[in-house]
């Protein structure tokens, strides 16, 4: 077939199935139009067990178990932000209590690139479950700052992976294979098993023009798939996005010709982890004769480690302390930062709120928030902008400007994948329910059998051989709340607590109890936080204070009963405030002897 390069409608190439159709070679093979590949069903009888604990049905939190007799790898370990109603809770992560009852199963954890949503639980996952890690060079780098910064560097066995080198990890083979996305080092996975081929794609998209220059490896994918695909699980994050997701080197120029007309200072404000951005963005400082400081302590950090790695390139002198900048004329100075999610204790977050301690926004200062909102994040990213723009900031966004493109394939890039591929079964992942949907929707019109395709969500058991595929069990598979050092589950006392006081507030009581006779010294003292205002509310109160004494003030109260008179005062308040308000505010008694 002809090997020919088409133009999209934005003028960007596509990548023809004719080009790729001569990559596949005599091995893959099909019959009477069958767009899939015909599985070798010789190695063995066993069933693959699939096994997701995040990023199913959500956007983050991705880990994946495969399972074949007495081996498990996983792939990825990634966090996801906290939402509105985790009040304290600073990451959410996987509960990988699956893991832990098979721990000495597991052979290792492969690492498909260094982003958060992918890398960001291992610091809390590895001191549970202590084995290997496998990730690119990059990724591996990033993954040691990470631990380090946690202390838990010298508990773990990290290894650094080349593309095409297989490694052996019980009844795996693991084969990583270059992928494009918006990080260096992205990776897909070619997972050999007794059952059949795997096929992971990692987060990926079709850039012919990648800013690291180093396009997704078609050439090696076809050939991987030229011996039959059992499985493709697949990046579904933009599964409802038509056509073709732009390349990275579209921001070059709009990069360069907003740092170009800024006035002012320039603040641009992306992930830490997104090493090619910041790239970006020192090339064009460098053009425009700016200085650039680095602000935020995962930026810092990443930004040394990948200066040191080699995948981040500045002229000597170019990046300096913050400290140094400040005598420097605004039009030369460009800050980078994170916060562009809205993270409370971000830098770009505390610039916004005036709590930072070295930067305070001007107003001719130039502010670009390089990334799109993660859903969930939209309110904290608006307001955010708001604040910023209130002290008299010019703020670019993604919804005003260009500078931002994703890492993830639109639907035409989606397409090309499966085509290549093939599978006889056929997974979405990595991303929120109705974005796995149309993934699924999309490779049945590519040919995957309507029964190769299963939609699953995290605690979900799928298992799979070349002679069907079948949802056999469900386990309960939730959120791991990550609060300051410790670990919470969705049970947690603490957790409910505080969405009880965040959202009804606390009364306190004091009770003053006579110890000779166990009976109050004095009227209760009540004081309120959170519940209502209390100049509104005089009244009640004193009909809360005479609702207790009557309800407490008996003769059958002994000293030693401190406990259930506790319980009483908290039962007859709780009944008595609700009935006058319909809300139920937590109710702390504090019995104090006279």
């Amino acid at each position: 077939p002809a090997a020919d390069l088409r133009r999209d409608p934005r003028g960007e190439p596509e990548l023809t199935i004719q080009r790729i159709g001569k990559w596949l070679g005599a091995d893959q093979r099909r019959t009477d139009g069958e767009t899939r590949a015909t599985v070798d069903t010789s190695a063995s009888s066993g069933k693959l067990r699939l096994v997701p604990l995040g990023g199913l049905g959500e956007i983050g939190k991705n880990m994946m178990a495969l399972e074949y007799g007495d081996d498990i790898v996983v792939i990825d370990a990634g966090v996801m932000f906290p939402e509105d109603d985790m009040p304290g809770v600073d990451l959410v992560i996987q509960d990988i209590s699956y893991l832990l009852e098979r721990a000495d199963r597991v052979r290792g954890i492969l690492i498909t690139h260094g982003h958060e949503d992918h890398t960001g639980a291992l610091p809390f996952v590895l001191p549970r479950l202590n084995v290997p890690v496998y990730a690119p060079r990059l990724a591996h780098g990033l993954i040691e700052v990470k631990l380090r910064e946690r202390r838990v560097l010298s508990k773990a066995e990290l290894h650094e992976i080349e593309p095409d080198v297989p490694i052996t990890l019980g009844a795996f083979e693991v084969e990583f294979f270059r992928v494009c996305h918006s990080i260096p080092d992205a990776m897909g996975l070619a997972i050999r098993t007794p059952a059949g081929l795997v096929i992971h794609s990692g987060d990926f998209k079709i850039d012919h023009t990648p800013v690291d220059n180093m396009p997704t490896d078609f050439v090696r994918l076809a050939e991987i798939c030229g011996e039959g695909v059992l499985l493709l699980m697949s990046d579904s994050t933009y599964a409802e996005v038509p056509g073709y997701t732009p390349s990275e080197r579209l921001l070059d120029e709009s990069l360069d010709r907003l740092i170009a007309a800024a006035p002012g200072r320039v603040m641009v404000a992306t992930f830490a982890s997104l090493i090619s951005r910041v790239q970006q963005v020192i090339n064009a400082a460098v053009a425009h004769g700016r200085k650039v400081a680095v602000v935020g302590r995962s930026m810092v950090d990443n930004v040394a480690m990948a200066q040191k790695m080699g995948y981040l390139w500045a002229p000597d002198g170019m990046i300096r302390p913050l400290a140094e900048l400040k005598n420097l004329p605004p039009e030369e100075v460009l800050i980078i930062t994170t916060g562009s999610q809205g993270e409370p204790t971000s830098g770009l977050v505390r610039i916004a709120k005036g709590e930072h301690r070295d930067i305070r926004v001007m107003p001719e200062d130039t502010i670009i928030v390089s990334a799109s909102p993660i859903p969930g994040n939209e309110i904290v990213v608006a307001r955010t902008i708001d604040n910023l723009l209130r002290k008299g900031a010019h703020v670019l966004h993604s919804g005003n400007a260009d500078v931002h493109v994703h890492g993830h394939a639109s639907r035409e890039e989606l397409k090309v994948f499966v085509r290549i591929v093939r599978p006889q079964f056929f997974v979405p992942v990595h991303g929120e329910y109705r974005h796995l949907v149309a993934h699924a929707d999309l490779a049945r019109t590519m040919g995957v059998p309507e029964d190769g395709v299963f939609v699953l969500e995290d605690g979900d058991v799928l298992e799979v051989s070349a002679e069907g595929g079948d949802i056999v069990d469900r386990f309960p598979c939730g959120h791991t709340f990550v609060s300051g050092p410790h670990l919470l589950d969705e049970d947690s006392d603490l957790l409910r607590d505080r969405q009880a006081l965040s959202k009804d507030g606390i009364v306190v009581v004091a009770l003053a109890v006579d110890p000779a006779t166990g009976l109050l010294a004095r009227h209760p003292r009540l004081r309120a936080h959170g519940f209502v205002e209390v100049a509104d509310a005089q009244e009640m109160w004193v009909e809360a204070v005479q609702h207790l004494m009557d309800g407490l003030d008996r003769d059958w109260l002994l000293p030693d009963q401190e406990d259930e008179l506790a319980t009483k005062a908290r039962e007859l308040l709780g009944r008595f405030l609700y009935q006058r308000t319909r809300r139920r505010p937590t109710i702390l008694p504090v019995v104090v002897p006279t």
